[in-house]
């Protein structure tokens, strides 16, 4: 029941699916449920690729895209975007960890987050379009669980940077045990093994040297992860994910 609540728990959490009326989810479950987090990358990168299947029959192929981008925001209600905009201006405006993190709680969108905002979606879209048509949805199927497994991977390796009171959520999440982490390798790997040839599997490389580096600024800045430092580094992982298969591509 426990393995139930962590699925549903993760599926409140990461979307808007309304699953929470299903039954009432433990508070516990909310700091257990990471390792289901690249399995709610299936469901966003469904939603995205099938909305880009349907709109791609009627717009053309960048339009198509935003418009698949804008329906999975609807879905996840703008979660990791919201993390990254605060990543953008508590990592580029704040000199000491009480700043970087002071920054990142506030709700207001300073020039930083505008900014890494527009060039994010402005690079996040050009990529898409510019891989071939074929190639597209597999690779959003491929890339979202990846990252967040990567993203994974860097909440095990740092501390929580706030006290738990002082999190945006309230929650602060347990670490992976080695089945759950195993668990989470399986739903982040799988989609890119079976749907991508292997020509591409090279580009799981540029979201784990992204996450890298994540992890090497967190660490020096706020000697931990936050929330948004979580969201951050599953969209900017995702987003270097498309830059190496397009790298991938015009290299063939």
């Amino acid at each position: 029941m426990k393995i139930l609540h962590d699925l549903l728990a993760a599926l409140t959490f990461f979307t808007r699916l309304p699953v929470w009326r299903l039954t009432e989810i433990p508070a516990e479950s909310y700091k257990r449920m990471i390792y289901f987090w690249p399995l709610t990358g299936w469901l966003t990168a469904g939603v995205t690729v099938l909305c880009w299947l349907a709109l791609s029959q009627v717009f053309p192929p960048v339009v198509a895209i935003v418009l698949a981008l804008a329906a999975r925001v609807l879905f996840t209600g703008g979660f990791h975007e919201d993390g990254l905009g605060d990543f953008f201006d508590g990592f580029g405006g704040g000199r000491t960890k009480a700043d970087v993190l002071r920054i990142m709680k506030d709700s207001h969108a300073g020039s930083y987050s505008v900014l890494g905002l527009i060039f994010y979606y402005l690079l996040l879209v050009s990529t898409l379009s510019s891989m071939p048509t074929s190639l597209v949805p597999f690779a959003i199927l491929a890339a979202d669980p990846f990252a967040k497994f990567t993203t994974c991977i860097l909440m095990n390796l740092l501390p929580y940077a706030r006290p738990e009171s002082e999190s945006k959520s309230k929650t602060t999440y347990e670490k992976l045990s080695w089945w759950k982490l195993s668990f989470a390798f399986v739903a982040g790997v799988l989609p890119l093994i079976c749907l991508l040839n292997s020509h591409y599997w090279m580009a799981a490389l540029f979201p784990i040297v992204t996450m890298l580096f994540i992890f090497l600024l967190a660490n020096k800045k706020i000697q931990g992860y936050t929330g948004d430092v979580c969201g951050a580094t599953a969209l900017l992982c995702e987003l270097s994910f498309y830059l190496g298969i397009l790298v991938l591509c015009t290299s063939t």
